[in-house]
């Protein structure tokens, strides 16, 4: 079955508000074997809004309308998807009830005359209470169509859509979508897919799709199936599949694990602490490192050495270091990396040195030139980058780049 979302309100199109909406229904209808061909935005018009409410149930089994159930004038949801149908309005006593007693429990003064606006309801729609506001949602069936009609306010309508209007829909499509997501790391977008275009081109079910992230890969991994534990059966072929062909390349199969929770996880196992030293990112790869919640076990302090003052007086890197290659050289970088770990007691670093722009390149060392080094124990890894990006960009491929090295060389000192 197709599903089709219509977001209601002139504040989405103007900008004053992110459409969070829109994503949420289509993650959770995708999950419940729905396919979403279109969407769209329109403002708090009423003929506009008709037109496409028409339209979109012209080509979609199911229409799911967010916002515009509210209680002024210019909320207009309810009243057009009731004369797109052909449905009377009516007063209906339990949703009277509720508002009222919502209005009871939430607010000290009374119930104003406009609210009983949202008791209004079309002939032979399915009322769904709001436990968390005033404005019911409906669902309208009619000749195969659906529509679906759901308040706007985020804190409003993922309650409803979990509680009543999922179980709904699922009724309707029994077989649902389950993914995974593969996430890798120290390989290039295009060689990575390049390894699994026979894959792809025999894909059936499950299916694989690669996404492009700055400075990893991941691929979704999509099943059909009429449960979870089906599923697994249809994914275990091919994730032992692509196991085999990209190994530790893969650092994890979980959506909402990161390269920085993979490598914090990684030096916990292995007992091992890190600091970092860094210059043209200022900060932002230990930031990285400390997002991740319980980091303080392996990363105890970080250093941002901007000047080659701070990288002589707070890392010891050798003032003739500095003045025979510079600032940003793999023997600065290399310095760096073994000075900061002597500095912070740590079995790891990570250094960072280079030229992030929009200024200060130079024909020999250009702008995104960007040296990383890695020390593990007693050995150090320099490697040698050239981005092409603008300033945030450079900087946020580099901790990308740092991150990665650190995670290879874990693993190499793991094996």
């Amino acid at each position: 079955m197709t599903v089709e979302f219509i977001s209601v309100g002139t504040e989405i199109l103007l900008g004053n508000i992110v459409n969070t909406n829109a994503a949420y229904l289509s993650e959770k209808c995708a999950a419940l074997g729905l396919s979403c061909y279109y969407q769209s935005v329109v403002g708090d018009n009423e003929e506009r809004l008709e037109d496409t409410v028409r339209q979109a149930l012209s080509r979609s089994d199911i229409l799911i309308l967010s916002g515009g159930l509210g209680p002024t004038k210019d909320d207009l949801t309810k009243e057009v998807v009731a004369k797109v149908f052909g449905r009377e309005l009516y007063e209906d006593s339990h949703t009277r009830e509720r508002i009222e007693a919502y209005f009871q429990r939430v607010h000290s003064d009374q119930v104003t005359p406009n609210n009983w606006k949202q008791a209004m309801v079309p002939k032979g729609a399915r009322v769904v209470d709001n436990h968390n506001g005033t404005a019911p949602g409906l669902i309208i069936e009619e000749n195969g169509k659906i529509a679906i009609l759901l308040p706007g306010p985020p804190n409003e309508i993922k309650p409803m859509f979990e509680r009543d209007i999922a179980p709904y829909l699922n009724e309707l499509q029994p077989e649902g979508i389950y993914s995974k997501m593969v996430k890798l790391c120290s390989i290039g977008e295009s060689k990575a897919e390049t390894m699994v275009s026979d894959l792809m081109d025999a894909q059936t079910n499950p299916t694989i799709a690669p996404y492009a992230k700055t400075g990893e890969v991941h691929f979704r991994v999509t099943a059909k199936a009429s449960d979870e534990k089906e599923a697994e059966k249809l994914f275990a072929p091919l994730m032992d599949e692509l196991f085999r062909r990209f190994g530790d390349k893969i650092y994890t199969t979980e959506e909402a694990v990161t390269l920085e929770e993979a490598i914090v996880r990684l030096l916990k196992e292995q007992k091992l602490t890190v600091t970092t030293a860094e210059s043209c990112t200022g900060g932002l790869l230990a930031g990285r490192i400390t997002n991740v919640p319980g980091a303080s076990n392996v990363f105890q302090e970080g250093y941002i050495t901007y000047s080659n003052d701070a990288k002589e007086r707070l890392l010891g890197v050798k003032r003739e270091t500095l003045m025979q290659y510079g600032a940003v050289s793999p023997q600065t970088a290399e310095e760096m990396a073994r000075k900061v770990a002597e500095a912070a007691g740590a079995d790891a670093a990570l250094s960072v040195t280079g030229i992030a722009g929009p200024g200060g390149g130079t024909k020999d060392k250009p702008v995104g030139l960007v040296y990383v080094g890695c020390y593990v124990k007693g050995h150090v890894r320099v490697e040698e980058f050239h981005f092409t990006g603008n300033r945030d960009k450079n900087r946020e491929y580099t901790v990308a780049r740092a991150l990665t090295l650190l995670r290879e060389e874990l693993i190499g000192y793991k094996s």
